[in-house]
């Protein structure tokens, strides 16, 4: 019986100078539940994310702006062998179908 009382809280609520009554239950605290300046916290994030959005568009107009350097002819790379024979197999390919 005396685990039941224990239970219950009755014997909490009264060993705490309470009334018989069944006493509230305890209210839970929860980490959303907690309002810590919640609106300034989603005030300064808020300016935070403007300011990286101008800040990015301010660099990505100047980085566009600038001018980049085009060559007339693509430079002669000794690597780049471009093959003017025709292929051994013919001009149709090596799996098509041959219309000879």
């Amino acid at each position: 019986m005396a685990m039941a009382l224990i239970r219950s809280g009755a014997l909490r609520a009264a060993l705490r100078g309470g009334s018989r009554a069944s006493p509230a239950p305890p209210k839970r605290g929860f980490a959303s539940s907690a309002h810590h300046d919640d609106a300034q916290e989603a005030a300064k994030w808020e300016k935070i994310t403007y300011v990286g959005i101008a800040t990015c568009t301010i660099l990505s107009i100047y980085n566009l702006s600038k001018g980049h350097h085009h060559f007339d002819e693509p430079p002669a790379y000794p690597y780049l062998h471009i093959r003017n024979k025709e292929f051994p197999w013919g001009p149709d390919g090596l799996f098509e179908i041959k219309h000879h």
